[in-house]
């Protein structure tokens, strides 16, 4: 098998060869076809994740050290299964839920493995989907995506996922309200699909580059403001007719997190869900009198995912822009996402 990896942090990734693993116990081998490129790889390539105030969290505290393979929304077709992997569907296709945890832990049995203290995440601590073959610990990680497009399916798994969850973490939204979304990249893009397959209409798209606009307002945003305008936060409630509901916040830096609290009613939530990295200067007193919420949401549960994979399927989930590219272009897709000029998301295909 082959794998492009990152040798050393910060550096385009390499091909390697490696010799296929056989799957046991529980596992199942996936001979790959494909992996999408999601925005949080751009930091891991770095080494690191920016935590604000000049403070970094490096990979090497996760465990990680080079040559690791990176990619976390794999799809794939089952060709081998180890023998106590009951009921692996040999010879199908597959969505991975890459989000797994240790499998023993209290959060594990309660199947929110994305919550487990002990991660084995697909493209994270363990090898991931940049490679022709992929080894997954046990068939519950295995979501039947069959009947929507497979390259789709595999955004779903990361993109599609965290922003689904994050979402149900605002609880029930009324159809009267306005929720806006920061960011207008392919994860602001899914979260306003979703937003839209939840029936929720009301939804403002917020971004720094206006070339993204148009795919907003495809994905479902009634109204798109630039947030690098001095009165952003006016114009969103201008928009809403006052104070939003909540708002989820697909860059989570300082700015945007900053801009998502002024324009909240009292009551309302703010979801993090983007690493960009950034801190929040808030009092105490006005997170009290204003009632606020702010949460973290980290991806989510095989459960979310074939939630989401059934509003796929019903036609409610409706797909987001997605271009192709040939595996060996994964370095170059890195860059463009760090610089910011993709629009929608890349899929790679794995020969």
């Amino acid at each position: 098998m082959y794998s492009y990896d990152v040798v050393e942090w910060g550096k385009a990734l390499q091909r390697r060869d490696h010799e296929t693993p056989k799957p046991t116990g529980t596992q199942v081998l996936l001979k790959l076809k494909y992996c999408g490129v999601c925005h949080s790889d751009v930091h891991i390539r770095e080494g690191y994740f920016e935590l604000g105030g000049g403070k970094k969290f490096h990979m090497s505290e996760r465990g990680m050290k080079p040559p690791v393979t990176l990619g976390h929304e794999p799809y794939g077709t089952i060709i081998a299964a180890g023998p106590d992997a009951k009921d692996a569907p040999i010879g199908q296709d597959r969505l991975v839920n890459p989000w797994i945890g240790c499998g023993n832990c209290v959060r594990c049995h309660e199947g929110q493995d994305n919550h487990c203290m002990q991660q084995r995440y697909v493209g994270v601590q363990a090898p991931g989907g940049y490679a022709d073959h992929l080894l997954i610990p046990h068939p519950r990680y295995l979501v039947d995506a069959s009947g929507i497009d497979p390259m789709w399916a595999a955004t779903l798994s990361c993109s599609g996922l965290t922003t689904y969850s994050a979402i149900k973490q605002l609880g029930t939204i009324p159809p009267s309200e306005y929720v806006a979304v920061m960011g207008a990249g392919g994860l602001g893009l899914a979260a306003m699909s979703a937003l839209r397959a939840l029936g929720h209409e009301r939804v403002i798209a917020v971004d720094v580059d206006p070339a993204k606009f148009a795919a907003a307002k495809a994905a479902g945003a009634q109204a798109c403001v630039n947030g690098r305008d001095a009165d952003a936060a006016d114009q969103i409630k201008k928009i809403a007719g006052g104070p939003i509901f909540g708002a989820v916040d697909l860059v989570a830096g300082t700015d945007t997190a900053a801009l998502a609290l002024a324009t909240l009613r009292k009551g309302g939530k703010l979801v993090l869900v983007g690493l960009y990295g950034g801190e929040i200067p808030m009092s105490t007193v006005v997170m009290v009198q204003r009632a606020l919420t702010v949460l973290g949401s980290n991806v989510g549960t095989t459960t979310e995912l074939r939630e989401l994979v059934a509003l796929a399927k019903a036609g409610k989930l409706k797909p987001i822009p997605i271009e192709k590219r040939p595996i060996a272009d994964v370095s170059r897709t890195l860059d463009q996402l760090k610089a910011g000029t993709l629009v929608g998301r890349v899929v790679l295909e794995i020969a």
